[in-house]
């Protein structure tokens, strides 16, 4: 999903027209604006029209970037220099020396508007042969020499809505693709994101059906929508998002809420609050620990350089070295902190496993965690045995529904699923998840084999 924006080390800037086979060369950003402002403004004019034109200059370069409009179009660069389309950048030019001690003092503050977080798409044009609804850059110079100041200026031709975001974070981008698939069962920010950007997308193009709940959680709905909004714009359906639709999607999200223009629609801090840790490691705790101990101790069983944890949904010592023990056995850098990489190939490890035992391996043991989500429209035969375990359980829970067994999630089984978490202790989210499936698993399996809960396992709540 979006983030809040940052100053990038680099910016990529192609010589030549989109669609022309010029060379791409990557500089550092603030040397990027020194050039930019050498090539479209003069050194003697005064410094706070100077200042007014290298903000707008940083936040339009900035808005090709977080946007990433050129990597959207599946392009390999940043921006262009075509100064019909883009900014003037003459490379290898010199550098008048104030523009310079300016772009120092500024490059990491940016123009936003009427509250979006986004770098403002501060259009402008010379204002003497070309006139434009931006800032005109000459006309900057008579406000100026009226004693207005930089910001003063830039209201006259954004608005009183825009700010200044100061000291802004530089940092290393990275593309926002996550380099993974998403599809049927995936959980995470990428799917969140995934969800906000359809939702809007769907308001210009309403055969995409709205997604709902928000959550993070890829089931049937946003199987739905992504599938129309492939067919809408020319994409296999297959209701996957790969590399071309995740692109896709950015282009024409931000198209439909004009980003790339003046008269952006902006984009709110709500989308992009995250639901999700994005990385987890020593200290952390909660549900997506557990689901990270649950998936390593199904490998750890099958693959011996990887040590056997406690499933607790704390992220300690043991967790760690058995993070940095699975890295290493797949070639990923032994952090000991999971992101990205790491979760992507234990998902695959796990569900390998799964997939190569034979049918009936586990006897009177339930199965284990299917490896995705199981909420309202997932279907197959993880959910029939959920509903099977479910109806197993409520012979002694009086208070758990039994539910029809016909592989389907609706909403009798989300609602046993729901009472199960009540009378367990558990969030009632009516979601099926690593934590509730191991939940619902033991329970099962103590009531199958005739024992009692251990001590404490579900505190208040001993099996009759």
């Amino acid at each position: 999903m979006p983030n809040l924006p940052i100053i990038p080390e680099y910016i990529t800037v192609h010589l030549g027209a989109p669609d022309t086979p010029a060379q791409n060369v990557s500089v550092p950003f603030a040397d990027y604006i020194k050039n930019v402002a050498s090539s479209e403004i003069f050194p003697t004019w005064p410094e706070n029209a100077i200042r007014a034109n290298i903000y707008a200059q940083i936040s339009y370069a900035l808005n090709r970037i977080y946007t990433e409009y050129y990597p959207s179009r599946g392009y390999n660069f940043d921006i262009t220099n075509s100064t019909t389309i883009d900014q003037s950048f003459v490379y290898g030019r010199d550098i008048f020396e104030n523009i310079s001690q300016i772009v120092d003092e500024i490059f990491n503050n940016y123009v936003t508007k009427g509250g979006g977080i986004e770098p403002y798409f501060t259009a402008y044009c010379d204002g003497r042969e070309i006139q434009c609804n931006g800032l005109e850059q000459w006309g900057t110079v008579s406000l100026a020499e009226q004693g207005l100041t930089p910001f003063e200026i830039l209201q006259f031709y954004y608005g009183d809505d825009i700010e200044i975001v100061m000291d802004a974070p530089v940092g290393t981008r990275t593309p926002s693709y996550p380099n993974r698939d998403l599809s049927l069962g995936a959980i995470g920010n990428d799917v969140q994101s995934v969800q906000i950007r359809l939702n809007r997308i769907s308001k210009n193009y309403p055969s995409i059906p709205k997604i709902y709940p928000i959550d993070g959680v890829f089931g049937p709905t946003t199987e739905s929508a992504v599938m129309e909004f492939q067919r809408a714009f020319n994409l296999t359906p297959d209701g996957i998002v790969g590399k071309a639709t995740w692109y896709k999607i950015i282009a024409i999200f931000n198209a439909v809420k004009r980003i790339n223009d003046l008269a952006s629609e902006g984009i709110s801090l709500n989308e992009v609050t995250r639901l999700f840790n994005t990385e987890l490691s020593l200290g952390d705790s909660g549900p997506e620990v557990f689901e990270l101990q649950y998936l390593l101790s199904l490998v750890g069983a099958y693959e011996q350089e990887i040590p056997i944890i406690s499933i607790d949904g704390s992220f300690g010592e043991a967790t760690e070295s058995a993070v940095k023990a699975f890295q290493r056995n797949y070639g990923i850098s032994d952090t000991g902190v999971v992101a990205y990489a790491t979760w992507d190939q234990l998902y695959r490890a796990y569900l390998g496993i799964l997939g190569s035992l034979p049918e009936g391996y586990f006897g009177e043991n339930a199965l284990p965690y299917p490896g995705m989500v199981l909420r309202i429209g997932s279907q197959g035969e993880s959910v029939r045995a959920l509903q099977e375990y479910l109806n197993y359980i409520s012979r002694t829970y009086s208070q758990i529904s039994p539910v029809t067994v016909d592989g389907i999630f609706g909403p009798g089984t989300q609602n046993a699923v729901r009472e199960f978490q009540s009378v367990f202790g558990l969030t009632e989210s009516g979601i099926v998840g690593a934590q509730v499936w191991d939940a619902i698993t033991s329970v099962y399996r103590d009531l199958y084999l005739g024992t009692l809960s251990t001590q404490g396992q579900f505190p208040g709540y001993e099996i009759q």
